[in-house]
Order: structure tokens, then C-alpha cells, then sequence
């Protein structure tokens, strides 16, 4: 198979998966080594990036996905139909940010920033599989540990959380 078809089957996975596919799962279908895998993605990243059309290809979640072009957000906006299940409450966004940022964390710590209970919110995360508990702290008590997960970071389209925007990233927003 030539590398033209080689990146065409690549297209056809992401397309057909709708969800980040990691290297080692491309490997396993296309049969190809890593560092041919590797680079025929870099490729076909370049070329969805220069095409510069409405659909890229993007690293995120350690993994590949095909994702829409943020010029067209604004229309994009206009056509999705938000269902409740996918909009995430002020409250949500709160606790999973306070999750995210200091990750490892117990719901006590949680409760202490919002200053209310977090028990619902939390079993929310849960349920969306936002977070997931990483096991329990060494305290009296043994509370419950949570962190983000991988869909986390598919659903704000993140590669990893290195990509969170820092404190001064957020002020310098606000000042804008």
C-alpha cells in the first residue's frame, strides 16, 4: 500500500471513530511500525492544516481526532442544538475546575473552596465520566480521591492538562 493510501485509511479510522485513537490502536489495524505511524499522522495533520478547510486533525487525549475548525465556531454555535445532557451547570464547571487544578483532591477539600456541599455535583462528574476516583488518601477516614479523566479532556479538547490555561492566562482574558 502507498503512503497516499496509507493516510487515506488513517482519515478513515478517525472519521469513522468520532473520538480520540490512540497510536498504539492505529498500529494495531492499519499494521504499520511506529515511527512510519507517526509520521504519516504529522502528515496528515500538516496537510488538514494547510488545506485549511472546515475539519482538522488534532492531538488530543493521547490520541488523534478529527475536529472542527475554530474559524467557524460562531456558526457552528448556531447550528449545535445544546441538550441539557452535554451542558454542564455553573456549578459543575466550578467543582470539575477546582478538580482539575488541584488533582489528586477529596470531596472535603472540594466543599471547603465552594464553601457548600459538593455531593451531587461530584456524582455528576462521575456519571459523565469527567472524573473519576483515583483511589483513597492515607487519612482518617480514607476519603475518596478524584481526578479528571480522559473524556475530561476530549470534552474542553485538551491534549493533556498541561494545556489548562494558568492563572495569568485567565487574567489577561479578563483584561482583553
Amino acid at each position: 500500500m502507498e503512503d497516499r493510501d496509507k493516510k487515506h485509511l488513517l482519515e478513515a479510522i478517525l472519521f469513522l471513530s468520532g473520538e480520540p485513537v490512540t497510536l498504539s490502536s492505529l498500529k494495531d489495524v492499519a499494521e504499520m511500525q511506529d515511527a512510519e505511524l507517526k509520521k504519516l499522522m504529522d502528515e496528515l495533520m500538516t496537510d488538514y492544516r494547510e488545506r485549511n478547510g472546515g475539519v482538522l486533525i488534532a492531538e488530543i487525549a493521547n490520541g488523534y481526532q478529527m475536529i472542527t475548525n475554530t474559524v467557524y465556531a460562531p456558526w457552528l454555535k448556531k447550528f449545535r442544538v445544546k441538550s441539557a445532557l452535554t451542558k454542564l451547570s455553573a456549578s459543575a464547571l466550578e467543582t470539575l475546575a477546582i478538580i482539575a487544578y488541584r488533582q489528586p483532591i477529596i470531596k472535603t477539600e472540594i466543599e471547603q473552596l465552594r464553601s457548600v456541599n459538593s455531593d451531587g455535583v461530584v456524582k455528576t462528574l462521575l456519571d459523565r465520566k469527567l472524573v473519576k476516583i483515583l483511589g483513597k488518601k492515607e487519612a482518617p477516614g480514607r476519603p475518596l480521591l478524584y481526578g479528571t479523566t480522559k473524556e475530561f479532556l476530549q470534552y474542553f479538547g485538551l491534549k493533556d492538562l498541561t494545556e489548562l490555561p494558568t492563572l495569568r492566562d485567565i487574567e489577561r482574558e479578563e483584561a482583553a
